[in-house]
């Protein structure tokens, strides 16, 4: 993969993907959002990726949306007046596929926190962070709305808890995030940091990723739907697992005693 605005670097089955940018504290511009797509598109599509790794270089993880972009977008409103939209849905774009997406996405975040970034380590399936992160909402305080964030904040933390962000224009420190859970894990050394991203990705890669993909998809839909309106097509997802070949092979794997063959060798 050759990027502008990420580097990225594959070990096994795991993508790394760091945003690239810390002059500006990984500001999220428009290229670096295609090129996030880009890369997910690609590894869902290798049939050899597990696992994302998100992160930012120089110490921040993303400083939010680029106002470069948003300048721009200014002044082409003549042209197109659904500019600023097309711009602001972009980020929200980007959030939804990785959200959806059926591969494991692992956030490690430090320092600024905000917009795209903000969205991104919320619908991460874990999120990790050192104790200089700071998660800013400072949407309201500027006249704005936290358009494309809000609606992930609501999934994470519940309404009541995001609405009070919200409304408040807040800043979360690391403990904060910790207690309120839009963070899973914090560590105060970079060696514990990273001891804890190992453990994480060894965790991730013993489960099958076809089972995986599948009980993401449903956890997914049981937000939104009654459990007694699940029963029928969560039985049925269960009978497409123990009759598939991972849910066979994971079995076998089960009574011999032995490491499923989708488990890295030790």
């Amino acid at each position: 993969m050759d990027f502008v605005t990420l580097q990225a670097r594959h070990d096994g089955a795991v993508l790394h993907l760091t945003l690239n940018r810390p002059e500006v504290r990984n500001a999220m511009s428009l290229a670096m959002v295609l090129e996030l797509r880009q890369a997910l598109a690609q590894a869902e599509a290798d049939g050899t990726t597990r696992v994302i790794v998100l992160r930012g270089a120089g110490g921040h993880f993303c400083a939010g949306a680029d106002i470069n972009d948003m300048a721009r977008a200014r002044l082409t409103l003549g042209d197109n007046p659904d500019a600023i939209v097309d711009v602001n849905q972009a980020f929200g774009d980007l959030c939804v596929a990785y959200a959806g997406t059926g591969l494991a996405v692992v956030a490690v975040v430090q320092g600024t926190v905000m917009g795209g970034g903000f969205g991104l380590a919320c619908v991460a399936d874990v999120t990790l962070a050192d104790d200089s992160v700071v998660f800013r909402l400072p949407e309201t305080s500027l006249g704005l709305v936290p358009a494309q964030v809000g609606p992930f904040l609501v999934e994470r933390l519940g309404y009541a808890e995001a609405k009070r962000l919200a409304v408040t224009g807040a800043t979360v420190d690391a403990p904060t995030a910790l207690r309120l859970r839009l963070v899973h894990e914090v560590h105060a050394e970079a060696q514990a940091l990273d001891a804890a991203l190992l453990r994480v990705l060894a965790d991730i890669l013993h489960c099958a990723p076809g089972a995986l993909a599948a009980t993401k998809a449903l956890i997914a839909k049981a937000r939104l739907h009654s459990p007694s309106s699940l029963v029928h097509e969560a039985a049925e997802t269960f009978a497409r697992a123990v009759l598939g070949p991972e849910g066979q092979e994971g079995m076998l794997a089960f009574v011999h005693k032995r490491a499923a063959s989708w488990m890295p060798p030790k």
